[in-house]
Order: C-alpha cells, then structure tokens, then sequence
C-alpha cells in the first residue's frame, strides 16, 4: 500500500462524509463505485490512500468534481452555500464498501 507517504492524521480527515443521493446510488451500482465530500484541498492520491487505510478495501481509480456552491437568499441578505469537492472512488472488481451501517 502507499499510504508511507501521507500522514496518517490528514488521511483520517479528508473524507468529510459519503454522499448518499440517487445519483451517487446509481453511480455505485452502475461502476462500483463510492461517493465521498472530500477537503477542498485533497489531492487524488491522497483520497485513495484515506479510502484504503479507513475502509480496507482496494481502490482502482478517483475522479474529482468541484461543485461551486449555489447563491441563496436568506430574508433581505444574500448569501452563498460553500463549494463542494466531490470524490468517485472506483473500486476494484470484488470489493465492496457498505456504508449503510447494517452488518452484512
């Protein structure tokens, strides 16, 4: 594995949360692959070595996309949600990732 080269404390930080939402249900079941919200600065190598280390699984590719966030109004002021970095971790074939919480 070559998580030697992080830092085992930024690794436990940069997944923020997994993504649940149809989109990211369809994307599992079409490429298994899993949806992460990510640090605004987490690089691609960074990611998949946090997705090894966390959830013992391997990984076989990351794509990132960076969501700018909406502007919304809030009574008279006008404010902006944050901007979203969003993580596709593709795993290889035979592996799984249950982030449902049910024990399999």
């Amino acid at each position: 594995m070559s998580n030697t080269r992080f830092d085992e404390g930024r690794l436990m930080q940069v997944l923020v949360s997994p993504i649940v939402s149809e989109k990211a249900t369809m994307v599992a079941e079409k490429t298994n692959a899993v949806t992460f919200k990510v640090l605004q600065d987490a690089t691609k190598p960074e990611i998949k070595a946090a997705v090894e280390l966390l959830f013992n699984v391997q990984v076989k590719a990351v794509s990132v996309v960076n969501t700018k966030g909406k502007t919304k109004r809030f009574g008279r002021s006008v404010g902006r949600r944050d901007h979203v970095r969003k993580a596709y971790v593709t795993l290889q074939p035979g592996q799984e990732l249950n982030l449902s919480g049910e024990a399999a």
